[in-house]
Formats: C-alpha cells, structure tokens, sequence
C-alpha cells in the first residue's frame, strides 16, 4: 500500500513536470505562408516581399549566380502583427543589370520547399548601349472563391491555370491594374475584414509561382480598396492604403501632403505613370460639374510634370478604370468630363510625345484608338479579366480597332523591342492557357515620333 503511495506521488510529479515542459515548451516556429514577391527592380537595389503565420524574424541571404562565395545577408526584419506579419526587406548595394540567387531565412532557417529564387536588376544602359528589350505582363479583377462569404450561385473564380501560363512567360515586370482581389461586403464594413480578404487570397497556392517568378507591381481600383464604385467618400481609406501598402512593394506611394497610391515605374525606355482612381474620386453619380473630379488637381499636377520631365520614349499612363470609352455605361472617366477633357487638351498642347493609357475594370479586353487631328492617336489598351467572371463589350464603341475585343479570361504583355527607329511596341493577348488571341504593334510613327 505504502509502495502504491509512493509510485503515485512519483506518477503526479512526472506529470506536472510534464505538464510545466508543455508550458516552457518553445513556440511552434513561424512557417512562409505567400511571398516571397521581388518589387520593381532598381539598378542598384531590389525590395522583396513575404509574409508569415506568426511573429518571426525574416532575412534574405543574397549572392550573384555563378558566384556564391559573394553571399549577402539583408539587414533582419520582424514580421510583426501590427503589419500583418508581412516584411519588406531592401537589398543593397547591388550590381546594375545582374542576376542575384536568393534564400529566405525564417528565425535563421531555410524555408523549405521553394524551388529556385531569383532577381535581376535594372540594367545601367542609358549613354552606353541601345535601350534593353523589356516585356511587361499586365490585366485585371482577379477572383478567388471563398464560399463562406460569396454571393449565392455558380461561383465567379475560375482559370486559375492562367498564373502557371503568365510565370512561364519570363516577364521583365508584372503590373496588376486594379481589383487584384475583390473585397466582399462582409470584408470592407472593417478593416479587420478587410485584412483578411487580403490575407486569404494573397496565400492562394495557385499564385505562389508566379509571385516568386516574375517581379510585381500594382494600382487598385473599387474592389481592392473597398466596396464598389467607392472613392474618397470611403470611411476605411486609410486602412485600406496601409493595406496596400504592407502587401505591395511599388516604388513609392503619392507624396508629401497629397497621398495615395500612384508612382512611376522605369523599365528601359518606357515610362508607367501608375494612377490613383479612387483617394481623391467623387462620386460617379454627382453632376458633371466642371469640379468634378476623378484623380484630382494635385494627382494631375504630378501626372503633367511627370510626363514633361520623362525622358523615356513611350510614357504609359495606367488608371484602374478606362480613361477613353465614351460609352459611359460603367465606372469611366467619362463621367468626369471637364477633367478628361482638360488633360487631352493639355496632352496635346504640350506636344509630349510617346503615350500610350492602359486600364483594366471591365471584364473584356480591347485596344482603342481615339484619332487626334493635328496630333498623333491615341491608344487605350484594357485589359480584363484575369480570373474573374467575363463580360460583353459595347458593340457600338467606335474606338476599339477590329479584332481586339476578346471576351474570355485572358492576360495581356506589352513588350518593348526594335532598335533605332524600328523601335516598337507589341501588344498581345492570350487565354488562360497562355494561346495568343491577337497581336497588334504600335510604331514610333504612330507615337508622335518622326
């Protein structure tokens, strides 16, 4: 009896040991669950992105391909709650026009299963050589199913193989045009909802390859700033800026006394002037007065100057909504007519040559081309859907050119290429497969270039 006291107490005091080891027992370690996503290259510095489960310590340890014995670490960064467990980690100094291997470091280890990383940075080829060929990927309104706060019905999200075929493209840059993700109505009534609509999608299996393959750039639009057609009037915009600035790495965002998302992007000779259509927007269904606006006077001040400064020989100027049709029926900036109609005047007395708009929105892809006399024309590229459901164009819109309306998922690559006056930009088209729909080339000539 006295011998079963004694292996009880034993018993007991094993198990409070244990139940104390349990207690002392060090965390589960944070594991990568999106990312890494390398920015916009620079000649002499990249920014990378990831995110994690948990609190965790993060690093990139970096070297030249061919040339591991120059390895690099990044300075550490804390993935921390406030910033959604999200790191931005800066690399310098670099070497302009070179490819760099990487490893990401989570509390010191190696992150598994990640396949080879890698970047490359800007090359340094101005007054040195001709400028580089660059192929920018480029669409809009990515859907991901999410049954629990979907709308009832047959679910809007599909093809999403079309990220395997836009990763085996090699793209220089991808630029996404708005409505990356599409918050719910569940998602924009908080900023914690808002949080984890992104957290959601950004940690789709179906991106992670591409994120890791092709460096990402993006403007919002509606959807992934917060419910639709909303702009300044939105109560959660400045949550929903930190949001998109913790999960994107652009360049920059807006400037001091006027914020908001729009930059610039310099890839080889061509200029994205990445527009803001929603912090400063009013509403689409206020009078057209001649103070209605959509970008606003300190977004279009910035725009000018910024067009009138680049050097760079086509200047692309991208917006989430489209900036040309005259159709009306949707969010466009036709509904803000003195603000359109003030900057085309404007583009065409400043005598900037080389622009070419860009957007997405509107389920559809199309070219337009608004003829300009006394200028050269005007072409508009809209690009949609990624993966979102797809829609049916205007069939009396007289500014799209013949065979560009495609009406299925599809992405889009503007690629730059041609020396001298041969330079050109291609623009094409492909399905979710990665098959070319069309093909169109836009010469110097047709830029305003002699």
């Amino acid at each position: 009896m006295g011998g079963f006291q004694i292996g009880r107490g034993l018993l007991k005091a094993a198990s409070a040991l244990a139940f104390c080891g349990a207690l002392i027992a060090p965390a589960i370690a944070a594991q990568l669950v999106a990312g890494p996503m390398a920015g916009y290259p620079a000649p002499r510095s990249a920014l990378l992105w990831l995110q994690t489960d948990g609190l965790a310590q993060v690093q990139i340890a970096f070297w030249p391909t061919g040339r591991p014995q120059e390895r690099s670490t990044s300075a550490v960064v804390s993935t921390e709650p406030a910033h959604h467990h999200t790191a931005h980690l800066d690399l310098a100094p670099l070497v302009p026009g070179t490819r760099y291997e990487y490893q990401v470091l989570v509390d010191g280890h190696a992150a598994n299963d990640l396949g080879p990383l890698w970047f490359r940075t800007a090359p340094l080829w101005q007054w040195r050589a001709p400028p580089p060929d660059v192929k920018v990927l480029t669409g809009s309104c990515a859907y991901f199913n999410d049954v629990d706060f979907d709308r009832p019905g047959r679910p809007y999200g599909d093809g999403y193989r079309i990220y395997r075929a836009m990763a085996a493209q090699q793209a220089d840059q991808m630029l996404w045009l708005g409505d990356a993700l599409y918050l719910r109505e569940a998602d924009y009534a908080s900023p914690a909802g808002m949080a984890a609509r992104y957290r959601h999608d950004r940690a789709r299996p179906e991106l992670q390859d591409f994120l890791r393959s092709t460096p990402q750039a993006a403007i919002w639009d509606d959807h992934d700033y917060g419910p639709n057609d909303s702009g300044s009037a939105f109560v959660f915009k400045q949550a929903s800026l930190d949001l998109f600035k913790d999960y994107w790495v652009n360049p920059s965002y807006g400037l001091p006394g006027a914020p908001g998302i729009y930059t610039v992007l310099h890839l080889g000779d061509a200029d994205f002037f990445l527009l803001d259509d929603r912090w400063y927007r009013d509403a689409g269904r206020a009078p057209e007065t001649a103070d209605k606006r959509l970008f606003g006077p300190a977004q279009m001040a910035w725009l000018k100057n910024a067009l009138l400064e680049s050097t760079a020989r086509f200047k692309i100027v991208a917006s989430g909504g489209q900036l040309l049709n005259p159709a009306g029926r949707y969010d466009a900036w036709t509904h803000y007519p003195a603000e359109q109609q003030a900057f085309l005047a404007w583009l065409k007395a400043s005598g900037v040559k080389g622009v070419l708009l860009l957007s997405g929105d509107r389920h559809l892809t199309e070219l337009l081309r608004l003829e300009r006399p006394g200028a050269y024309p005007l072409h508009e590229l809209t690009c949609s859907p990624l993966n979102s459901g797809p829609a049916k164009g205007e069939r009396t819109n007289g500014l799209r050119l013949p065979g560009t309306l495609v009406e299925v998922r599809n992405f889009c690559a503007l690629h730059f290429v041609g020396q001298g006056r041969g330079r050109r930009l291609e623009i094409a088209s492909f399905d979710v497969d990665g098959r070319e729909l069309w093909r169109r080339a836009i010469s110097l000539t047709e830029l305003g270039y002699d």
